[in-house]
C-alpha cells in the first residue's frame, strides 16, 4: 500500500462507519432484508440514472463483464451486506465495525492462495494470528455493545463472519479477474445483481410493510444507500483495482472510529473494556501486516520494489 492511498482509504471508511451507524438505527424501523432490498434499489436506480442522461456512457455489452459482475453481485454485495444488517440485530454497531476490522487479515490470507503478488511471509502470520486472536476474545467474552444485552446471541456472530469471509473473497475476486474492466460499468451491474437477488426474496420472505418507518429513518435509508451503497461501492473498486485488494481492506482501520464513536453519541451504544483489547489485538495484527521495513541500501529498495510489483 502507498500513500496516495490513504486518503482514499480514510474517505471510504467514513462513508461505511457513518452508514452503519444509519443501518443499526434503521433495523429499528425497517425488517433486516426490506432494508437492504431498498438500499440496494436506490443504489441501481442511481447508477441506471447516470447511464440515461450520460452521453459518454452505456450498459456495457462484454459477456465477460457481466458475468464476474453478475457473480459478485450476488456472492459479494448482497448475500454480506443482508448478513451485517441482521447481524445489528443482535451487536452494536461499534461491535459490528470492531468484527469487520479483521476483514484485512482474512483477505491477505486468501490473497496468498489466489493471488501471485500478494504471497504470505512471516510478519504477515503473526499479524494474521494477532487479529485471529482478538476476534476470539471478543467471541469468547460474548461482547454486545448494546447496554441492554449482557451477552451476545451467536447468531450475531456467525453473521457477521460470513459477511467478512464473503466479502473478502469478493475483493480476492476483483483483484484478480477484474483489474482491467471498468469501474463504473462492475459497479452498476454489481448493484443491479444485488438489489434484483434481495428485493424480491424479501417481498416473499417477509412483505414490505413500512408503517413503522418515520421521516428520520427514511433519511437514514436515502444515506446509507448514496453514501455507502452506491458511493462506497464505487470508491472500494477504484481502490482495489488502482492499489491492491489489501489496500482496500485497510480502511477497516478508520470504520471502527467512526462507527464507535458515532454509535455511542447517536444510538446510546457502550465500548467495554473487553471490546477495547480486542480491537487492540486485532488492529495490532493488521499493523504488523502491513508493516514495511526500511530499505538500508539501494539494491535492497530495488528489489523491495520489484517484488512489491511482481
Amino acid at each position: 500500500m502507498t500513500s496516495q492511498a490513504l486518503p482514499y482509504i480514510v474517505l471510504l471508511g467514513f462513508m461505511y462507519g457513518s452508514t452503519l451507524v444509519a443501518s443499526r438505527f434503521s433495523v429499528g424501523q425497517f425488517a433486516p432484508a426490506t432494508y437492504i432490498g431498498l438500499r440496494l434499489s436506490l443504489a441501481a436506480l442511481a447508477h441506471a440514472t447516470i447511464y440515461q442522461f450520460s452521453a459518454s456512457r452505456a450498459w456495457s455489452r462484454d459477456r465477460n463483464v457481466w458475468q464476474h459482475a453478475l457473480l459478485l453481485g450476488v456472492i459479494g454485495t448482497a448475500v454480506p451486506m443482508t448478513a451485517i444488517v441482521t447481524a445489528l440485530t443482535y451487536l452494536s454497531s461499534g461491535m459490528a465495525s470492531i468484527l469487520i476490522t479483521i476483514n484485512p487479515a482474512i483477505t491477505v490470507l486468501l490473497a496468498h492462495f489466489f493471488l501471485h503478488d500478494e504471497k504470505l511471509n512471516t510478519r504477515k502470520i503473526v499479524g494474521i494470528v494477532l487479529a485471529l486472536s482478538g476476534t476470539a476474545l471478543l467471541t469468547v467474552r460474548g461482547e454486545t455493545g448494546l447496554a441492554d444485552v449482557a451477552k451476545a446471541n451467536p447468531i450475531g456472530y456467525i453473521l457477521m463472519f460470513t459477511s467478512i469471509l464473503l466479502g473478502s473473497s469478493s475483493t480476492v475476486y476483483a483483484r484478480k479477474y477484474m483489474r482491467t474492466f471498468d469501474a463504473f460499468d462492475v459497479a452498476s451491474i454489481r448493484m443491479l445483481a444485488a438489489a434484483l437477488a434481495v428485493m424480491p426474496l424479501s417481498l416473499l420472505l417477509v412483505g414490505f410493510d413500512l408503517t413503522a418507518v418515520t421521516p428520520t429513518g427514511y433519511g437514514a435509508l436515502g444515506y446509507a444507500s448514496l453514501m455507502g451503497t452506491f458511493g462506497g461501492m464505487m470508491l472500494a473498486f477504484y481502490i482495489i483495482k488502482r492499489f491492491g485488494a489489501t489496500a482496500s481492506a485497510m480502511t477497516a482501520y478508520v470504520v471502527p472510529i467512526i462507527t464507535n464513536i458515532g454509535g455511542i453519541l447517536l444510538l446510546g451504544e457502550t465500548f467495554t473494556v473487553g471490546m477495547l483489547w480486542g480491537a487492540l489485538l486485532i488492529v495490532a495484527g493488521i499493523f504488523i501486516i502491513n508493516q514495511r521495513r526500511r530499505p538500508r541500501t539501494v539494491a535492497g529498495e530495488s528489489l523491495r520494489a520489484i517484488d512489491r510489483v511482481r
